[in-house]
């Protein structure tokens, strides 16, 4: 996908986030992150937001911490999630191809790893306002989706600090469903996964589904669609692969 791709799909993203949250109310809990209630939601996603901003507007090129969690609430705190969700979409927008600044997986460039990132960061965090609002989610686009179970494959959990490990090698084998091509293989160890976008070889375990509902299920947000093999291994996945800010 291209940058401006992402940055179209953050827009539309960031907004219905703040139209489910509006519908919820910050006091309801989010079902999809326990313990959370969508003022958590809306305080750690507009975080990150301006977080990410920083970078890209200032070309920090050395990491720097977020600057914390607000102490709103309510419509003001919606406000605020709106305003720097917008900052976001206007910085990554106008940003130069070639800005220099600090990022955290491998990319084309910068710019590219930010809009792809705070893409999907936003994505995943409406499917959990609409969790907490109830009734249709949104839904999310094939290609998108398989962009997204790739990041979370290849990158995310290529880097030492993952936690899907296991004593033994065992294979597991992610397969969308009428996208074609869109297969990997995560080869689990005592080490970090290592995965290839390929679907040869025998695998000890198997989730298939459609891009949209895989995407939902490896970042823990839905049920796993389809099982096959040994479900040990999915029961790891849902157990250490979570993906947490610190």
């Amino acid at each position: 996908m291209e940058i401006t791709a992402f940055v179209e799909t953050l827009r539309l993203e960031g907004g219905r986030l703040a139209a489910a949250a509006e519908e919820a109310g910050t006091g309801a809990e989010v079902p999809t992150c326990p313990g959370w209630r969508v003022r958590d939601l809306l305080r750690h996603t507009g975080m990150v937001h301006r977080w990410a901003t920083a970078f890209v507007a200032e070309a920090l090129t050395e990491y720097r911490p977020d600057g914390g969690l607000p102490g709103l609430d309510g419509d003001e705190l919606v406000a605020w999630f709106r305003e720097g969700h917008e900052r976001l979409v206007t910085t990554l927008a106008a940003a130069p191809p070639d800005v220099r600044c600090w990022h955290f997986l491998p990319a084309p460039s910068p710019l590219a790893f930010w809009a792809r990132r705070q893409a999907h960061e936003t994505t995943v965090h409406r499917l959990d306002a609409e969790s907490a609002r109830g009734g249709t989610p949104a839904g999310v686009g094939a290609d998108f989706a398989v962009d997204g179970i790739d990041e979370l494959l290849c990158a995310f959990h290529a880097r030492p600090r993952s936690a899907v490990r296991c004593a033994e090698p065992r294979t597991l084998r992610v397969r969308a469903t009428g996208a074609p091509g869109a297969v990997w293989t995560v080869r689990l160890s005592a080490g970090p996964p290592v995965t290839s976008r390929t679907g040869t070889g025998a695998a000890d375990c198997e989730l298939a589904g459609t891009a949209a509902s895989l995407y939902a299920a490896l970042w823990n947000r839905r049920p796993f669609p389809e099982v096959t093999g040994d479900p040990s291994l999915a029961a790891l996945w849902r157990e250490k692969s979570g993906v947490t800010w610190d």
